[in-house]
């Protein structure tokens, strides 16, 4: 199983951005999909998660900016970022639990956000 983080960038503050992850290989269910940030120096943080029936939760500091979406007929998660500030800067990663004979959690390869003037 892979995971293949896309839609990052550089954007001015209050600007968007789409982030997509699409899994691939031998899949037979997805489960809880997720997005984690990472700034430099930092620890890795939960952004938002989508369980597979829809729900989703997020960190305080992205709520009502942030919204996460999924695509089960192309195994991809999205992220949507509206009203980007500075500290939103970060590498991005996409997660997955996944059933493909045994369960696992897989990341994809981070994608960089950074939000300048």
């Amino acid at each position: 199983v892979q995971l293949q983080a896309s839609g990052g960038g550089l954007v001015h503050p209050g600007g968007s951005l789409r982030l997509s992850c699409a899994a691939s290989g031998s899949i037979f269910s997805i489960y809880d999909m997720s997005w984690y940030r990472q700034a430099q120096g930092k620890q890795r943080e939960l952004v938002a998660v989508i369980t597979s029936g829809g729900s989703s939760n997020y960190a305080d500091s992205v709520k009502d900016r942030f919204t996460i979406s999924r695509d089960d007929a192309k195994n991809t998660v999205y992220l949507q970022m509206n009203s980007l500030k500075p500290e939103d800067t970060a590498v991005y990663y996409c997660s997955a639990v996944v059933y493909s004979g045994t369960y696992g959690r897989y990341w994809g390869q981070g994608t960089q956000v950074t939000v300048s003037s």
